[in-house]
């Protein structure tokens, strides 16, 4: 799975309803002016930040970890 192919699958998941996919908190004012760092950004860097993780997977598990509780 490409870098590209992730953010699309990212991108569907924001516009999945049933999924949370909210910004997340940073401290660092610095890389992030107002605190917040995006889903898409978030998950794309901690991908580059370990690359032995097998995109697929996580885009997988990712979904089943934010899915809303019904």
């Amino acid at each position: 799975m490409t870098e590209d192919e992730v953010i699309t699958a990212l991108e569907a998941m924001i516009a999945d309803r049933r999924l949370v996919t909210v910004s997340a908190y940073r401290a660092n004012v610095d890389v992030w002016p107002d605190n917040r760092i995006s889903f898409i950004d978030s998950h794309v860097s901690y991908l580059r930040a370990h690359p032995a993780v097998n995109p697929s997977h996580y885009i997988s598990n990712l979904k089943l970890r934010l899915r809303k509780n019904a």
